[in-house]
């Protein structure tokens, strides 16, 4: 079971892969990525998380089943 705090880690934590991914050299360990990005989903939001966060507040979050990208 994952909890909010886990959640909103993972989320913090996702953008700062992507951060430092973008930064990286072609030299970048990528075991050390693929690593930290197999912590990071353990604990990101599934679909249906994010359905129900559309339904609290939805001017933060879209359904992702009405983006056509789920």
């Amino acid at each position: 079971m994952t909890l909010p705090y886990e959640r909103t880690r993972s989320v913090i934590g996702a953008r700062q892969l992507l951060i430092d991914l973008a930064a990286a050299s072609d030299n970048a360990d990528l075991e050390k990525f693929r690593a930290l990005s197999r912590r990071l989903l353990r604990h990101f939001p599934e679909p249906i998380d994010l359905q129900l966060s559309a339904g609290f507040a939805p001017g933060i979050w879209a359904d992702p089943d009405a983006t056509g990208d789920a």
